[in-house]
């Protein structure tokens, strides 16, 4: 292959990938979580809109941002929450503050004895 063309296959898969990186995440409404009850094998399904809180028996969740990838893009869902314990009633616990991805749970799992909770979707 000639130089020019080599030039020309970098310059199309660069294009490609910066289209593929720009793309701008969707942002949501409402997110949906499950959570799961470990003692009686309870799964709910809760839904919680952006700047708000939701309280499910001793935890209260409050969620900041919800983002999902564009139709085009591999279907991804993230949530910037933070999740307190208020099982103590003097003062409640941070048992969980960050983004949960709805692909990878076990990357950022909400560690608690009784409960696990995980992102569904990121509803527009």
């Amino acid at each position: 292959m000639k130089l020019g063309t080599h030039k020309l296959i970098f310059f199309i898969f660069s294009l490609f990938i910066s289209t593929q990186i720009l793309a701008d995440n969707i942002e949501g409404k409402i997110v949906e979580v499950q959570i799961l009850d470990k003692i009686t094998a309870r799964v709910e399904t809760v839904f919680i809109n952006v700047n708000d809180s939701a309280n499910y028996e001793s935890l209260k969740i409050e969620v900041y941002a919800c983002y999902k990838t564009p139709p085009e893009k591999i279907p991804e869902n993230f949530v910037l929450l933070k999740i307190y314990d208020q099982s103590n009633f003097d003062n409640r616990n941070l048992i969980y503050q960050g983004w949960m991805i709805s692909s990878s749970p076990a990357t950022t799992p909400l560690e608690h004895p009784i409960y696990d909770l995980w992102l569904k979707s990121c509803k527009i």
